[in-house]
């Protein structure tokens, strides 16, 4: 039996950030903060070894919004409620409705990295897939090199269940990797 899919608030708030599904005319903003990062994000995010330009982001973000609207895949955009500027972008993905089962993934903008913010959404984004979506597991896959994406489970209190061997290849296709798999149980289930 399939409990169905849940009405998807569009957007919540955490103590210091406002977190939105994509809305046409972001990419600019969004494109700025990947170009600003690109130093950081070229090791771990394939996406970002294929340079794009600003209407290429703003298609991107359209065709994000519109896969928001169909519940095929959440993504979020994170901004600052004190200053409304766009920090980070993460979401629930690879969406499984039936169990509900989501991966939370997640990049910010170097400018903002170091003060929390990236720790802060993806709580906001657990509690909200938690209590609003009625997940019943969360999980968050990232390669085990990369000490700053591996730090925000262990934070939140993610178990590692598995580092799965040799299961992708790197950012720059070059070579294989592996890849830390946390996962979270719903605790109210």
């Amino acid at each position: 039996m399939n409990p169905g899919i849940p009405q998807v608030p569009d957007s919540f708030e955490t103590k210091r950030l406002f977190i939105r599904l994509p809305l046409p005319g972001d990419g600019k903003a969004v494109h700025e903060a990947q170009q600003a990062s690109m130093h950081d994000l070229l090791p771990w995010m394939a996406w970002a070894h294929h340079v794009s330009s600003v209407e290429q982001t703003e298609e991107g973000v359209r065709q994000a919004h519109n896969d928001f609207l169909r519940r095929k895949d959440l993504r979020f955009h994170v901004f600052s409620k004190q200053t409304g500027r766009f920090i980070a972008s993460s979401g629930l993905h690879q969406i499984n409705w039936y169990v509900p089962r989501m991966e939370i993934g997640y990049w910010i903008d170097s400018r903002h990295s170091g003060k929390g913010y990236m720790t802060e959404a993806v709580a906001g984004i657990a509690e909200f897939a938690f209590y609003k979506l009625n997940a019943h597991r969360l999980e968050i896959c990232c390669d085990p090199l990369n000490a700053q994406s591996r730090a925000i489970p262990e934070r939140l209190g993610f178990s590692l269940e598995a580092i799965l061997k040799q299961d992708d290849r790197s950012a720059d296709g070059r070579s294989f990797r592996d890849t830390c798999l946390y996962a979270k149980l719903n605790p109210a289930h």
